[in-house]
């Protein structure tokens, strides 16, 4: 089982645009920041919980309380990017 994570604006400058990583069904949005954070740095420093991000699952706006199934494409960016 694998996802697609996807970063925007400042957070791709640091991490690149996007990655593929493997994905158990049904954990949640925050469990999944968790596990980037703990990659170690740049990944911790970008997505630290004391950063301001928002996320979407599947191109719709969610909170971290929102399970991730398999195959999702999950976005990561800051609650304001250029157009």
């Amino acid at each position: 089982m694998a996802i697609t994570v996807r970063y925007f604006a400042s957070l791709r400058e640091v991490l690149g645009a996007s990655e593929t990583m493997p994905w158990v069904a049904g954990q949640t949005l925050g469990q999944l920041r968790d596990a980037l954070i703990a990659r170690g740095a740049p990944h911790a420093q970008a997505l630290a919980r004391g950063r301001a991000l928002r996320c979407a699952l599947n191109q719709v706006m969610a909170d971290e309380t929102t399970g991730v199934p398999d195959g999702a494409e999950v976005a990561f960016f800051p609650p304001v990017t250029g157009g």
